[in-house]
């Protein structure tokens, strides 16, 4: 059975009612003029409705912690590789030099990374 009130059902378990009945945002618009849109239970709007007050429980202040971590290319663990990497071009770029120009190469072979 439908109500009888304005609006009928609505879906995702919002109050059925008159939404022109309900309380003003009342926040400053780009206009200069106060929104009109009908308000939530902070009085604000869906779109103005404030900044975040943070989290609240130690779960929502490790999960803030975790969004902001380093990773990927920029981890230390990453940039640790990759100067590893470049001095191991660099070695392997001279050792070839010295090859190719007959001359023995200035390079410790010992301290060259060995594979795992």
């Amino acid at each position: 059975m439908i109500s009888k009130q304005k609006g009928g059902w609505l879906k995702n378990g919002n109050r059925t009612g008159d939404p022109h009945s309900a309380s003003r945002c009342g926040a400053k618009t780009r206009r200069g003029s106060a929104c009109q849109a009908p308000g939530m239970a902070n009085g604000r709007c869906r779109l103005h409705g404030g900044k975040s007050t943070g989290p609240r429980t130690a779960e929502g202040l490790e999960r803030c912690r975790r969004a902001n971590w380093k990773h990927g290319f920029y981890g230390r663990r990453a940039l640790a590789e990759r100067h590893q990497l470049d001095e191991f071009r660099r070695n392997t770029a001279e050792l070839l030099e010295g090859l190719t120009k007959g001359s023995r190469p200035t390079t410790d072979t010992k301290a060259l990374p060995q594979g795992d």
